[in-house]
């Protein structure tokens, strides 16, 4: 065997430590292939922000090396971030039919589509990128077309599994390709990365065939209107709903955009199959009778602006939920969405629908739990683990799974993002990080947005501010107009006089004290009226609002 000559490095941009944004990178040699390119929705402390992409500067420096990006699937946690990214590196993406469908889509809302080379493979696909072999393999997932990536190095394979649960009675008939799974065990696994998202769940997870059955057992025993929400992007949960529907002789309304468009390609596309005649406009749904009814929406978590939101509070224009309705929440809260899901439930009680939520026959997860997580192991037999897609303490579950399977605990690497794991001749150990870390996107600002704009944001949604604006006379050291002081968010004006006065007139009094000891510096006059005006709110108020100086010269 020739001597192996490869450098081979792998590390996390995202996805590790967090659930969302995923994105992992592998080099070998020269070449860098980037797997996944995801969003992540913002934490509470992220005020005003929109979306989270992870910081690709690493990939921007490296840009000749960058020979393409592929995608596992169509979910936004991996597809989100590739408009920003594709703005700043120029390669091709490759993706399955229905994740293309789906990227394309984006790329239009961006202006870029046309510009970026989209390269279509499926699970029988072998491809070249840059120097490197890589294939596929079909996975079970909750949107369809999901594989996971194989790249083929005289070390032996990587293998990412993409997010994956092993279905044996999937929707569209497909299964995971377990047989190609224990091929490329056979071959020599050098490191797996693998879906860590439900390794804390014991057993396995149901099968989405089991979802379909339960969605049609309620549509049998409904007989008002009944509102279904869902991911946009589970199109085997929509197949399922369109299904029940078709059964009882009901008509669909979609309200969302992202519902409508996943539903318009999916069905462009052949993985959606429904009656030409089946569809109707949201305006249409009083020209018939509730128990021909069935909405589908998006709002599945609870957010304020969705059409389930606006529904639930009468503010939608076409329709507003009556106590008459059934109303099936067929998805669980993504962590950290748990309490706008608990309020839209609570919403939808006070109107006295009848809500089905939280069970297990109305929806399952797309991950595979701790024995399906084994299974993978077990087929792909990994010289070494690497647990991603997850928050840590998934990893560390994954982690102790990987070991009762019998893998080597030394050979098992839990990385934070921008941590590298290093292999050379078949060996692997930590070497080194490379820049990693968020990028906030608010508005059409794109990283604008950093930590000391976010402290400022949080400092104003604490105690408000306070905009001091002063004219002086340098000339004959005086004050010519104010201090006038404005305040947003700090105390109620009217009900404060006495306070704002007792501001202005030690805002003034220090200004006069400053210009008598000859302190003329704009800077430090600013910041003498900060500090003496902040010590005095705070010991009157306990509150420290911002304080904004304006000095004037005339």
């Amino acid at each position: 065997m020739s001597k192996i000559t490869e450098k081979i490095r792998v590390f996390a941009l995202g996805g590790v430590g967090e659930i969302g944004k995923n994105m992992y990178v592998v080099e070998v040699d020269e070449d860098i292939i980037v797997i996944d390119s995801g969003l992540m929705f913002p934490d509470d402390d992220m005020l005003g922000v929109d979306i989270v992409i992870p910081d690709v500067s690493y990939l921007v420096e490296n840009e000749d090396r960058v020979k393409g990006i592929v995608i596992t699937h169509g979910h936004e946690d991996h597809i989100g971030g590739l408009p920003y990214v594709l703005q700043k590196l120029n390669v091709p993406v490759y993706g399955t039919r229905l994740t293309l469908g789906l990227i394309g889509e984006k790329l239009k809302e961006h202006g870029l589509f046309g510009k970026v080379s989209l390269q279509l493979v499926d699970s029988n696909s072998k491809i070249v990128v840059g120097q490197t072999n890589v294939s596929f393999f079909r996975t079970n997932h909750s949107i369809p077309d999901s594989v996971g990536v194989v790249i083929e190095t005289s070390q032996g394979l990587i293998v990412h599994t993409g997010d994956f649960k092993f279905d044996q009675t999937p929707v569209d008939g497909k299964h995971a390709e377990l047989g190609k799974m224990a091929s490329y065990g056979d071959r020599g696994v050098l490191c797996l990365l693998s879906d860590s998202t439900n390794a804390e769940r014991p057993g396995a997870t149901v099968s989405e065939t089991v979802i379909g059955q339960g969605i049609a057992d309620v549509f049998q025993k409904t007989k008002g209107r009944i509102i279904v929400t869902t991911f946009a992007s589970n199109v085997h949960r929509i197949q399922s709903v369109i299904k029940a529907a078709v059964a009882v002789n009901r008509k669909v309304a979609i309200v969302g955009k992202s519902m409508v468009r996943v539903i318009t390609i999916a069905r462009e596309l052949g993985y959606l199959k429904t009656p030409d005649d089946l569809f109707i406009e949201i305006d249409e749904i009083n020209d018939y009778r509730p128990e021909q009814i069935t909405v589908l929406t998006t709002g599945s978590q609870g957010e304020s602006m969705s059409a389930l939101s606006r529904m639930a509070k009468g503010a939608h224009r076409q329709m507003t939920i009556t106590p008459d309705d059934t109303v099936i929440i067929a998805a669980s809260p993504i962590p950290g969405n748990e309490k706008s899901v608990a309020k839209i439930i609570d919403l939808l009680s006070r109107i006295g629908a009848d809500i089905i939520y939280g069970r297990s026959n109305v929806h399952a997860s797309g991950h595979g739990s701790a024995e399906e997580l084994k299974l993978m192991l077990n087929v792909m037999k990994p010289e070494y683990f690497i647990p991603i897609h997850g928050e840590f303490r998934m990893q560390v579950a994954h982690k102790q799974l990987a070991v009762e399977v019998g893998v080597k605990e030394e050979n098992i690497f839990l990385f934070d993002k921008g941590e590298v794991i290093e292999f050379t001749n078949g060996s692997g150990r930590k070497s080194g990080k490379v820049p990693s870390g968020n990028v906030l996107i608010d508005g059409l600002g794109v990283g604008d947005v950093g930590n000391i704009v976010l402290r400022d944001r949080r400092l104003l949604s604490k105690d408000g501010i306070l905009v001091v604006v002063v004219t002086l006379n340098k000339q004959n050291s005086s004050i010519v107009s104010g201090p006038d002081i404005i305040s947003r968010g700090f105390v109620y004006v009217r009900e404060s006089e006495k306070l704002l006065e007792e501001a202005n007139e030690i805002v003034a009094s220090t200004l006069k004290k400053c210009m008598t000891e000859n302190v003329n510096e704009w800077s430090s006059l600013k910041s003498n009226v900060r500090e003496v005006l902040g010590r005095f709110l705070y010991e009157k108020t306990k509150r420290r609002p911002m304080i904004l100086p304006i000095i004037m010269e005339v």
